[in-house]
Parts: structure tokens; C-alpha cells; sequence
């Protein structure tokens, strides 16, 4: 039915989605007829500050905040050295102590390793095998230095849903500000700011089928934060450079349309996800499900497969027009496994077999069914060449 040469599986939405066709329309305009800067006072520019306008109220609506909370970036990880860095920078009289988790994208442990550097100290704090961490832990480490928590609402590599609400409870009840990178989140988990106790959230036009280089920082009213990038007075004097209208534009659009029915999406995407994962965990020996079997996100199936080796799954995979991920797209150069299995305890080797499907609006049934016809046999096939594989473990070869 599928092979290389027809349209590609592609079950990897978690690194990046194709642009809804109404996000382009949206956008399209603005490269040429509204293209005028809207700093600019003349009625010409006013037509692209309206535009911009609009997306901050399309923003803030989908996450139960007011439109002058919502500051523009170039992305989830500009919105995450924005959100870290600039507290850290407001409140150092305060306070030096930064909590965070050791499961993190690395645009926030990167950010607070660098802030290291500069005399922060930072707790990187454990999660439990299914990489869930414990609100209890995060009271635990908090001191009267405290002054920022840090913790994603859900895992980009295995789809773990984080309990933010009680985490957020936690660090307010100390007078800590808490922070989420919602990059994964946004479009596929309700979010409300003030229900969950958010003082600052990061998030990305890319994941939720809008353009890529677009992105937003929440920034609850009051919150006291220095600017990433010094200049000009644009977003309120927060973010100088001239705004990128078309992506802000299409950033808007993208999130209104991928906030508009959360529950029904999620009933498709999480029905062919499971049928996904009970397939590939019946056909499939020595394999484990990564992340909280329910806690997690709708489309996110991540699997480790005992004796093989990630990368040699993924180049299989493509020459049968399959398109997936061994974890996060942003480190698929490294050699490395995965810091976040690593974290949750798996062993080095086991981590290395890890592979991540993450399904989208394109996806079929009959998506799911070639994966399940396909990946038994590229396993089988690499188990067979492996000399991990002990000789009882050794799939048959498949015709």
C-alpha cells in the first residue's frame, strides 16, 4: 500500500507540523498588501498592527489570558531563555535558586546551565519511571533563594503530562514564580492559565500547524522580567525588532483553530495512538512502552526495543517511506541517548533502541496499519544482525 516511492508515513508532528491551508490564507496578505511596518503611525501600517493585534487576542483567548500578557518571539526556545533569564536577571536581589527538572527540553537546561555559569545555582530535579515528577519534590527543594520554577506541561520525547496545577500551587504557596514550557502542549492539552496557576508559559506556531519561527512568552501582569533582546520599543518594550506580521498573523490563526475542539481531536488522534501502541507491544517481544501509560499526550507513542540500535530503526523505517523520531528533533544529531529516558532509569542501551511516533490530522487507520506491518519486520531484521541479541530473543526473519 505504502512504500518510499508514494506519500510518506509521517508520524513525527512532535518535531514539526505541516501548515493548516488557513493558516497560509491568513498569512498571505501580509506579504504583500498589508506590508508596511506596524510601528509605523500611517493608516498603510496600521493595517499590519491590526493584524498583529488580533493574533496577541487569538493568543491570549486560548489561554484563558488578557491580550497584554501575550509577547511575541521567534519561537518555543527564544520564549524559554526569555522566560528564565529574564526573571533571573528581575529578581537577583531576591533570590539565585532556579528549580527545574532533569527532563527538560534543552532550551531551558542549557539556559539554566549557563545561568550556572554566571553564579546561579539551579536543583535539576528526578522523575519516576513513567517521568512524572512529584509536586512534593519540588516543595522539598524550594528555599527562601528560590525564585523561579521551571517544569514542562508535557514531555516532547516520551508525552508525559506533568501535574502542573499542583506544582504551580506549590510555588506560589512559597512565593516562587513558576514557569512551563507548554511547547508540546499547546493544541493538544486544555490549558487556562489562572486554573493551573501559570505566571509564565512558552509556546511554538510549529507544533500546532502554524509557521515555524513563530512563538509567544505568557507573562502573567505584574511579573517582573528583563528583556532578551534590547532595541526597539516593540511588545509593549519587552522584545525589540520589527515583528514578523506573517508568522504573527498565522501564529494566531493556527492556535484559535487548534484550541477549537481539544476534546474531539484528541478522541481521534488518542484512539489511533492506541491501537498503535497495543499493536506494536503484541507483535513486537523485549519492547517497552516509554511514559505514563495514561498521563501522557494523545498523539506521543514512544517505544524502546531491547538489542537494536535507534538510528538503524529510523533509516529502515524511511526506505518504506515511514518518517519518525528516536526522541527530540532538535538533538537527533547527537550521538548520545536520550537524557530524558536516561532519566527515567532506563538502562544506556535500552535507550539507545528508543523510537518516537507521534501522530497528526493526516494520519489514517491505515497509517497505523502499515506501521504495524512494517516495523516488526525492521526489527526483526536488525535484531537478527545484532550481536546484542542473545540467540533466544531472535525474532524469525520475515519472507
Amino acid at each position: 500500500m505504502n512504500d518510499k516511492d508514494q506519500r510518506p508515513v509521517y508520524m513525527d508532528h512532535a518535531a514539526t507540523t505541516f501548515m493548516r491551508p488557513e493558516v497560509l490564507a491568513a498569512m498571505a496578505p501580509y506579504f504583500s498588501r498589508y506590508f508596511g511596518n506596524p510601528s509605523s503611525l500611517y493608516r498603510f501600517a496600521r493595517e499590519s498592527r491590526k493584524g498583529v493585534e488580533e493574533a496577541r487576542m487569538q493568543v491570549a483567548t486560548a489561554l484563558g489570558a488578557e491580550p497584554e500578557e501575550i509577547s511575541f518571539t521567534a519561537g518555543g526556545s527564544e520564549a524559554d531563555n526569555w522566560a528564565i533569564t529574564g526573571v533571573a536577571s528581575a529578581l537577583r536581589k531576591k533570590g539565585d535558586h532556579i528549580i527545574t527538572t532533569a527532563i527538560e527540553h534543552h532550551a531551558v537546561l542549557h539556559t539554566c546551565e549557563a545561568l550556572e555559569k554566571q553564579g546561579y545555582r539551579v536543583t535539576y530535579l528526578p522523575v519516576d519511571g513513567d517521568g512524572r515528577v512529584d509536586p512534593g519534590d519540588v516543595r522539598d527543594a524550594i528555599t527562601d533563594r528560590t525564585i523561579l520554577v521551571s517544569v514542562m506541561t508535557a514531555n516532547n520525547e516520551i508525552g508525559t503530562v506533568q501535574p502542573i496545577t499542583e506544582i504551580g500551587r506549590v510555588a506560589h504557596a512559597h512565593g516562587v514564580l513558576f514557569h512551563t514550557d507548554a511547547v508540546q502542549a499547546v493544541g493538544a492539552v486544555p490549558i487556562d492559565v489562572d486554573a493551573l496557576g501559570i505566571d509564565l508559559l512558552s509556546l511554538s506556531g510549529h507544533k500546532f500547524y502554524g509557521p515555524k519561527g513563530t512563538g509567544a512568552l505568557y507573562i502573567r501582569r505584574g511579573t517582573r522580567i528583563e528583556s532578551l533582546i534590547h532595541g526597539g520599543g516593540q511588545e509593549r518594550g519587552r522584545r525589540a525588532g520589527t515583528e514578523n506580521v506573517p508568522g504573527i498573523v498565522g501564529l494566531g490563526r493556527a492556535i484559535e483553530l487548534a484550541t477549537a475542539d481539544i476534546e474531539g481531536h484528541n478522541r481521534r488522534i488518542a484512539a489511533m495512538r492506541d491501537r498503535l501502541v497495543r499493536g506494536v507491544l503484541g507483535s513486537i517481544p523485549d519492547t517497552r512502552l516509554n511514559g505514563h501509560p495514561k498521563q501522557r499526550l494523545p498523539n506521543n507513542a514512544n517505544f524502546s526495543f531491547r538489542y537494536v540500535e535507534g538510528e538503524s530503526i529510523l533509516l529502515l523505517l524511511d526506505a518504506h517511506g515511514i518518517c519518525a523520531s528516536t526522541g527530540s528533533a532538535c538533538s537527533s544529531a547527537s550521538l548520545e541517548p536520550s537524557h530524558v529516558l536516561l532519566a527515567t532509569g532506563l538502562p544506556h542501551e535500552e535507550a539507545h533502541g528508543s523510537l518516537r511516533l507521534t501522530l497528526g490530522d493526516a494520519n489514517t487507520e491505515d497509517d497505523v496499519d502499515y506501521v504495524l506491518e512494517v516495523l516488526p519486520e525492521v526489527i526483526g531484521r536488525l535484531r537478527q544482525i545484532s550481536p546484542l541479541t542473545p540467540a533466544c530473543a531472535r525474532m524469525p526473519e520475515v519472507e
